[in-house]
């Protein structure tokens, strides 16, 4: 594979997504109380009550989805097929040269997060959440990372990049 500008930018794009998210990880574990079933753990207010901190292990997926599955179809939802899935949305980044510089940065975003997250299921059988957003019931997230927030944020690019897409083909 020859490195051009496009395919340093997905990897670096990658990378600094990955080392974000790990380095955010590192500093929770080592610096806010882990909250259980038993200990209530830290709360730090960032903004007042509508951003706050804590440190929670998610065992599942998205607000703790598939915490409960066996876990063998824990492994193969929450880590094989995610690894088979991600290679092939990196795949089709370098191939696809048709893609604008907003969906790479979007897919690329979304590859690092995948990354981070199931490095954090193979490293510690879990991952570290500790962002919480609560806006007094307007809107309320559930416990996330910066690697849910790089998945989430390169979805939401998709999506607009799809719509102008659309757009600029419906008006040819």
């Amino acid at each position: 594979m020859k490195l051009n500008k496009r395919s340093i930018f997905i990897i670096l794009v990658i990378i600094l997504t990955i080392a974000v998210d790990q380095i955010s990880k590192v500093i929770v574990r080592d610096n806010i109380t882990l909250r259980t079933e038993i200990n209530p753990g830290e709360r730090i207010p960032l903004i007042g009550d509508a951003f706050i901190m804590m440190n929670i292990e998610n065992t599942g997926a998205f607000l703790g989805m598939g915490s409960d599955l066996n876990p063998t179809l824990r492994i193969i939802l929450l880590l094989i097929l995610p690894i088979l899935v991600l290679g092939f949305v990196l795949r089709h980044i370098f191939k696809d040269k048709s893609l604008d510089n907003w969906s790479l940065f979007a897919f690329a975003s979304i590859i690092g997060g995948g990354i981070a997250n199931v490095f954090d299921r193979i490293a510690f059988g879990k991952v570290t959440d500790f962002l919480f957003i609560d806006l007094g019931g307007v809107f309320r997230t559930g416990i996330f990372n910066l690697a849910d927030l790089s998945v989430t944020t390169g979805m939401i690019i998709l999506v607009f990049m799809s719509f102008k897409k659309k757009k600029t083909s419906e008006s040819n």
